[in-house]
């Protein structure tokens, strides 16, 4: 090291709540490791489950951090692909390569999965030591913010492929939040002719109009149906239904307001068993696909379609904290939902240079 210290900033969750800034040493590279020096976080729904203690599968103290973009600092002997000076974003799972899930290219539903910042390690610190097979790389001139937003758009990316060709198809998309919004972008950019999206935030629907959805629809101030036979046709209705809000009213209303033989996506992580109308399921031969993350090849996908500037990013930011303010980012979600979208956090100004040797 020369310029910068052998130390650096580390944002460590001990308990619920409670979010301590502590100084670490940075780490040393070897073999097929690389440091990347963190540009960007991002805060998900998954780890606002974290912060309020409601997450099954994680333990405190927790390094958070998945949704990442950052600049290669220093590379291992045994790299191969990356090097230094390069734009990366982390594709965050790590999964055991032996299951039969892995043995069969479905490693994003890993036996024995652990995601960074959930249960191993995650990127909330100056430098986060990475192995080269998580790095994904991105253009230049992708704006690091939009890097940091990559991971959720791959989730949109693999729930929309899951659904099959969606070109020429009409899509209703449940929860307007930073997933459902992606959801609904990638759609009209992959060929649907129309998009729906409903929600009850009004904020959340005036970002997804901002961002090309053709209808934004607020359950509570208009009747479903006839809202969606109006702007679909009361025979063909929704081809493709996704459910990216979670809860037992949305399913249930998902599951009354779709066609027979049209198909559902669940997108949304459910925090309890809702009810469900297994007859009316049944009956109308309703497809009900899950769907979970994603793998490299919906990264790659997704950074195309920013590259491409099929997707606006910038419409779902609300807010960028700096690290040190990390746990106030989180008490900014919590006090204000209805004004709080894409919450990220900067580590390192895009303008720092980096010296490390």
């Amino acid at each position: 090291m020369s310029s910068i210290e052998n130390t650096m900033r580390q944002a460590v969750m001990v308990q619920p709540k409670t979010i301590v800034l502590e100084r670490v040493a940075v780490p040393k590279v070897s073999g097929t490791k690389v440091l990347v020096e963190t540009a960007y976080i991002g805060i998900c729904g998954s780890d606002i489950h974290v912060y309020h203690g409601k997450h099954p599968y994680t333990s405190y103290p927790v390094v958070q951090g998945h949704e990442v973009s950052g600049k290669v600092v220093a590379i291992g002997d045994d790299v191969k692909h990356i090097k230094i000076g390069d734009h990366v974003t982390v594709e965050p799972q790590v999964s055991c390569g032996l299951c039969y899930p892995c043995t069969h290219g479905l490693y994003n539903i890993c036996n024995n999965l652990k995601v960074m910042g959930f249960q191993t390690q995650g990127t909330a610190s100056d430098y986060a030591l990475i192995d080269e097979k998580h790095l994904v790389l991105l253009p230049k001139d992708i704006d690091l913010r939009f890097g940091a937003m990559i991971e959720p758009l791959a989730v949109a990316v693999r729930a929309t492929a899951k659904a099959g060709d969606l070109k020429g198809k009409q899509v209703l998309v449940f929860g307007a939040g930073p997933i459902g919004n992606f959801v609904a972008q990638v759609a009209k950019a992959v060929g649907s002719s129309k998009v729906i999206i409903c929600d009850t935030n009004e904020l959340r629907l005036a970002k997804a109009i901002k961002s090309g959805i053709d209808v934004a629809l607020n359950p509570k101030e208009i009747v479903l149906d006839e809202a969606i036979d109006t702007f679909f046709g009361p025979e063909r209705r929704a081809d493709v239904i996704f459910d990216c809000a979670g809860t037992s009213a949305a399913i249930t209303d998902e599951i009354n307001v779709a066609r027979k033989g049209s198909t559902i996506v669940l997108v949304a992580v459910y925090g309890t068993c809702p009810p469900i109308d297994l007859a009316r399921l049944g009956e109308c031969e309703l497809n009900l696909v899950g769907t979970a993350r994603y793998n490299v090849d919906d990264f790659k996908k997704a950074i195309d379609l920013v590259a491409n500037k099929a997707i606006k990013m910038d419409v779902l930011i609300t807010d960028i904290f700096e690290l040190p303010a990390y746990q106030q980012a989180y008490e900014k979600i919590e006090q204000s939902p209805e004004k709080t979208m894409k919450v990220l956090i900067r580590v390192q100004s895009e303008n720092k240079r980096s010296e490390l040797k």
